[in-house]
């Protein structure tokens, strides 16, 4: 086999997997799990092959793995993969690119240089700001408190480039009590210490509450959020991000997906105020229904990204908004690729009537499953339905017997201290018929005929 008869065989089973996960089991079986086994072997003395290789992925592998790349997938807020980014994705593989700069490869750097562009007139946000397209949300927003505390400490007179954090003044960490736990990473990732994270309270819906807000000065960076994981609820910005920035505190928006209301002619509302924040970090897989491995920091102040993530060398020098100066990786895949790929094929509409379509079917959702017994937990201002049903056990109960059918996979979740389930509305790939089957499964394992 030649190695265009590899690609080709590649892109033929590729090509089936896509066209039947429709009616896949969402969740492999008992018996695709236990198949797994297969890659369990020793490293072969002699080479396998890549046709053996590639059939042993498909034959095996395909089977084993969850189906979020189709239209009954509910967790997670996980988009499918757009068919503009998938042959992006193609391209980037074909060309092997070390993306970090012009010099190691013009046509990332000039891609990339666009897709921030629009990514900052799709969110409506500061054109001048530095974007960088990194591996998650997480990264980047390791990337943006970094430059955050490094800014403070700046102020302060603290060289932290020269002299680190040991006798530095004292920055202080603000999150919402329902702080995504990507947050409290990247917070030990810097050494903060999850017992030196100030908890705002929040409300039932897991927004900040302005009136409890404690105090910020300085040398404060809060962290507000853009669609909280459960409840896809967005903290109150227009009221909260002012007053702090007359504090002198830096404001940072964790928006994984909630950023994406941002583009949106009918959730924007939801955002308002959003715009006065200094850092923003968003994916591309949930919402923008891009491959993973691809998202998005934005911050405001250009300078102070670049400064804390400049990787320049003696044989590697480049300008300050390549990406390797401003991600924290040095040599990278260009990542801001399938992102541009899939804004140019949307278009501005057409990323707004996704994010729309999205939140009218977690509407739909919602009204199905309330009507089939399950206590709507959440104001399903988004895509996100939080629900539960009368007893602890007979949540599980649903929740199994649903999983169980391969029809479909949504997740469970804890919701103020009691089991609850949540199910996302995120994929292209989902319509109204999958949304209806959904409620009809769910109807049947709560043993409650709709009222």
């Amino acid at each position: 086999m030649t190695d265009l008869d590899l690609l080709a065989d590649a892109d033929r089973r590729a090509r089936a997997y896509v066209a039947g996960a429709a009616e896949s089991r969402v969740f492999p079986d008992d018996a695709a799990l236990s198949a797994l086994a297969a890659f369990d072997e020793h490293l072969p003395d002699a080479g396998l092959g890549a046709a053996s290789t590639l059939a042993l992925l498909d034959d095996v592998g395909s089977p084993g793995t969850v189906v979020s790349n189709g239209p009954n997938y509910f967790g997670f807020v996980i988009g499918g993969t757009l068919p503009a980014a998938a042959v992006a994705e193609r391209m980037m593989t074909a060309w092997d690119q070390c993306a970090s700069s012009f010099a190691n490869s013009p046509v990332a750097d000039a891609i990339e240089k666009t897709a921030a562009r629009w990514t900052l007139e799709a969110l409506d946000l500061p054109r001048d700001s530095a974007v960088s397209f990194g591996t998650s949300a997480s990264a980047g927003g390791l990337a943006c408190l970094t430059a955050a505390r490094r800014s403070l400490l700046a102020r302060q007179d603290w060289d932290f480039d020269a002299d680190g954090l040991a006798g530095a003044p004292a920055i202080r960490f603000v999150a919402p009590d329902t702080v995504h736990i990507t947050i409290r990473k990247v917070l030990r990732l810097m050494g903060v210490g999850t017992r030196n994270l100030v908890l705002a309270p929040t409300d039932d819906q897991g927004r900040v509450d302005p009136d409890r807000l404690p105090p910020l000065d300085g040398a404060a960076i809060l962290c507000l959020q853009a669609g909280e994981v459960n409840t896809g609820s967005f903290d109150p910005f227009a009221e909260i991000i002012p007053a702090a920035k007359a504090a002198g505190a830096w404001v940072h928006v964790d928006g994984a997906f909630g950023l994406w209301a941002r583009a949106s002619k009918t959730r924007r509302h939801l955002t308002d105020g959003i715009e006065g924040a200094d850092s923003w970090t968003t994916d591309g897989h949930k919402w923008l229904n891009t491959p993973y491995d691809g998202a998005m920091s934005v911050c405001r102040d250009r300078e102070a990204l670049a400064g804390a993530m400049n990787s320049d060398a003696v044989y590697a020098t480049s300008s300050a908004d390549s990406q390797k100066n401003l991600g924290i990786e040095f040599s990278r895949r260009a990542r801001g690729i399938p992102i541009w790929a899939t804004m140019r094929s949307l278009g501005r509409d057409g990323i707004a009537e996704m994010v729309d379509r999205h939140c009218t079917f977690a509407r739909r959702l919602a009204d199905g499953l309330s009507g089939a017994g399950y206590e709507i937990l959440n104001d399903v201002d988004l895509n996100q339905v939080l629900f539960r049903l009368e007893s602890d056990e007979a949540t599980r109960a649903a929740h199994a017997a649903a999983i169980a059918t391969g029809r479909l996979w949504f997740g469970p979740t804890v919701w103020q201290g009691r089991p609850a389930l949540r199910m996302s509305v995120s994929s292209w790939h989902t319509e109204e018929e999958h949304v209806d089957r959904a409620i009809g499964l769910l109807r049947v394992v709560s043993g409650r005929p709709l009222t």
